[in-house]
């Protein structure tokens, strides 16, 4: 293919196709240009982000490990024409697959080793970054983890050959695997022109043509809540737990502190207060579930690796409630169940969201 360049009509330029002549240089690329593979062309609305590159498996690095905002894991391969394995690019790509699908120990193994790229790249936690970039709420937020966890359990993982030229012979096994299997596997040419000090990047992906009725775990169905619909939930709680669950929203509402409720299949409200290092952003402090489950401390997770002075009086808060231990060198921290929290215990989560809430004034 050739490009040709004008202005007005005028002084036309002839670009002729260059080489790439390192695939790191492919990973680099696509690393800081997912759009580069163009996913959305699979499903529209779709984007790529590039968590880590060189993710370590049994089977040895894969190139590039991937995600959209649904949850859905990509593995991408990336290999040169020129390169004499691009006839097994394949075979690798599934062999990297199942040794994700069966060596990682967990899934929080996973979220620490992308946690471990994105503190080093962005000095955010890979929750806290994924959750800007994608531009989720908490609850689609937690929606894509919970996704996650669940396409890598079963084994759903989509994979993604990149190269600066795909012959026919590939994209036509493509197509056959895609037709004959429950795999998702695409094909990218990314073909690259070079212009003064401008680079263009051309892709088209292969294998789309294929439509398969194979069920997958998405997190896209959304509900929208209001308070209404969330005080028609919390009437299925007992007394007990329903009081708790009203008083820690009327003292969210008092602070003006609220935000709610929420986009998945169970409503919620959060208290949010000022992020101490990102200024126009908020944090999260605790998430409260209409079914009578609590959330605190999720989203503290990058203000806790960059300034955990400011969080020790909050945990040692917490951590003085009877019955119930708050761990924040977790990099998830679990739901609780609001029962199991004393009258005094629910004070004490107000003293510590006051206490941050000051700590974080702006």
């Amino acid at each position: 293919m050739t490009i040709i360049l004008s202005k007005n009509g005028n002084d036309a330029e002839l670009i002729n196709k260059s080489d790439i002549r390192e695939e790191s240089y492919l990973q680099e690329y696509i690393q800081n240009n997912p759009e580069s593979i163009p996913i959305y062309e699979i499903e529209e609305d779709r984007k790529l982000f590039v968590a880590k590159r060189e993710f370590p498996t049994n089977s040895g690095p894969i190139d590039a490990l991937a995600i959209d905002q649904t949850g859905d894991i990509y593995i991408v391969e990336t290999k040169l024409y020129k390169n004499p394995d691009k006839r097994t690019v394949v075979a690798q790509a599934l062999d990297y697959g199942a040794a994700l699908w069966r060596h990682l120990s967990s899934f929080d193994e996973l979220v620490d080793i992308l946690n471990q790229e994105t503190q080093m790249k962005f000095n955010l936690i890979f929750q806290d970054k994924a959750k800007e970039f994608f531009e989720l709420d908490d609850d689609q937020m937690e929606a894509m983890l919970d996704t996650m966890q669940k396409n890598l359990n079963a084994g759903n993982i989509r994979f993604v050959i990149l190269m600066d030229k795909v012959d026919e012979r590939l994209k036509d096994l493509i197509i056959y695997i895609n037709q004959n299997s429950q795999f998702d596997i695409f094909a990218v040419q990314l073909e690259y022109y070079k212009f003064e000090e401008y680079e263009i990047m051309i892709p088209k992906i292969f294998g789309v043509e294929v439509k398969k009725n194979v069920t997958k775990y998405t997190s896209s169905t959304r509900i929208y809540w209001d308070k209404d619909g969330f005080e028609k939930e919390i009437h299925k709680l007992n007394p007990d737990t329903k009081s708790k669950v009203i008083d820690l929203l009327n003292f969210t509402q008092k602070e003006k502190c609220l935000e709610g409720w929420g986009t998945g299949k169970i409503p919620t409200y959060n208290f949010k207060t000022n992020h101490p290092f990102r200024p126009g952003k908020k944090v999260t402090v605790f998430t409260v579930w209409s079914n009578g489950y609590i959330n605190i401390g999720y989203w503290l997770g990058s203000v806790g690796e960059k300034a955990p002075d400011k969080l020790r009086e909050f945990y040692q808060i917490l951590d003085s409630i009877d019955g119930v231990s708050f761990d924040q060198s977790q990099s998830r921290t679990d739901r609780y169940p609001i029962d199991r929290i004393n009258p005094e215990g629910i004070e004490k989560i107000k003293e510590a969201a006051l206490w941050l809430k000051d700590e974080f004034q702006q």
